[in-house]
């Protein structure tokens, strides 16, 4: 497709062209997900570059270059008057708490713009999903995007963190995850697509970012990027030739936040409990000991 009309189609995009309408959404939101300093926010500023069509490179999105990432709000960035994209706060390394919040993220039950502060308990969360009903989103229509540089090594960890991710996606969105791989001359992207397919992703793309340091656009670098918008629109079609129920959608991926929120406390009380009793062995070992110590004496 020319990128002339890739961008076109990108602007001109109507929640109501396909034959069954909107079905009660008014927006698709593009959410961002990935560990710090894997390029989110660059990838922001890159499709708003593209996009508004000027030559003067803005940083809308705050980037940074280390692996510490400055992303601590939610904030959103509005492509098109349909389509949003979202800068979801990044992890590092994630525990089972900072994993729920993620989820939380994803589900829309964490407000726009709101600050993302990693809970450490089941009480806090519970709260935070209920606080989220005072004003309930339910009229997004999510696609997930999951960022990943090549200049990265994927560890055994993330492996399993990102996998295990991409499948709750699905049971959340109905969307498998758009992977989006930039600096792909930094690194082997081919290779690392390799192995984000073998972990259950349908699309992979490669992108080399627009930065401050270079603006100038390339027909190239710009087609990659349009094309991961085009991506996503291409799943949200999909989606609306479907029956949809918003409201009901909502409820389900609440109902999903609830279970995973039970079992990290269910799983934190088995790791207490295991801790406890290896403390009691551990006391009643050196009392046994003390004990022998002792008879020796006498």
């Amino acid at each position: 497709m020319d990128i002339r009309q890739l961008g076109d189609n990108i602007r001109n995009f109507s929640l109501d062209d396909g034959d069954l309408g909107s079905q009660g959404y008014t927006r698709v939101l593009l959410q961002l997900f990935g560990y710090t300093g894997h390029e989110k926010s660059s990838f922001i500023n890159s499709c708003k570059y593209i996009l508004e069509e000027g030559e003067n490179f803005k940083e809308h999105a705050e980037a940074r270059k280390t692996d510490y990432g400055p992303t601590m709000v939610r904030n959103a960035y509005p492509l098109t008057n349909v389509i949003t994209i979202v800068d979801n706060r990044g992890c590092s390394k994630m525990n089972d708490f900072e994993r729920a919040e993620v989820y939380a993220q994803l589900g829309n039950f964490i407000p726009i713009g709101e600050k993302v502060e990693w809970k450490d308990n089941y009480k806090a969360m519970m709260g935070a999903i209920e606080d989220s009903e005072l004003e309930p989103n339910f009229s997004d229509l999510i696609v997930p995007i999951f960022v990943y540089s090549v200049r990265k090594l994927i560890s055994a960890e993330e492996r399993q963190d990102m996998k295990t991710f991409m499948e709750n996606c699905v049971k959340m969105t109905d969307i498998v995850p758009i992977i989006v791989l930039t600096s792909k001359t930094k690194g082997d992207y081919l290779e690392m697509e390799k192995q984000f397919r073998l972990m259950g992703a349908e699309t992979v793309m490669a992108i080399e970012n627009y930065t401050m340091e270079s603006t100038i656009k390339t027909l190239g670098r710009s087609t990659d990027i349009l094309m991961v918008i085009d991506s996503a629109l291409r799943y949200v079609r999909f989606r609306l030739e479907q029956p949809r129920d918003p409201r009901r959608e909502r409820i389900e991926r609440k109902k999903f936040m609830y279970n995973y929120i039970h079992h990290i406390q269910l799983h934190q009380e088995e790791k207490k409990d295991e801790i406890e009793k290896s403390e009691r062995e551990k006391e009643e070992k050196k009392q046994e000991e003390e004990k022998k110590g002792l008879c020796t004496l006498l």
